[in-house]
């Protein structure tokens, strides 16, 4: 099961990529040089571009075979069964191990995909404080 990103979320970052290449796209035309620092500007764009697809192809959080995975270029994952407790707090799910700590955000996640998020940690056996 995969939990997606929230589409303003999805939308910041292109709108951030747009923003980017406008400036960079003002200052290359409407300068008479560029220097190499000008082309940081564009490489930001490409960065925020980069960002939204890669999230909007990935999703935020991967479910399956009892694990549970970030899906960013280093993104923790924690196995379902080692899960002692669950805290809601501040907007986050925190799920707790002997020896992790594994975060959800759930301000960035689409509301179609909370319901599905809340009724698998509610299959989980664990305490919830």
């Amino acid at each position: 099961m995969k939990i997606k990103y929230r589409n303003r979320h999805l939308n910041i970052n292109l709108a951030l990529g747009l923003v980017w290449l406008f400036w960079f796209i003002t200052i290359y035309f409407s300068s008479e040089g560029t220097d190499w620092h000008d082309y940081g500007l564009g490489l930001f764009s490409m960065i925020y571009f980069g960002l939204y697809l890669y999230q909007r192809q990935n999703k935020y959080l991967t479910i399956s075979d009892g694990w549970i995975k970030k899906n960013s270029p280093f993104g923790k994952k924690i196995k379902l069964g080692e899960v002692d407790r669950i805290r809601k707090f501040a907007g986050d799910y925190i799920l707790k191990t002997d020896s992790k700590e594994f975060v959800i955000n759930t301000l960035i996640i689409a509301p179609e995909s909370i319901k599905d998020l809340d009724g698998e940690l509610q299959k989980l056996d664990v305490v919830w404080y």
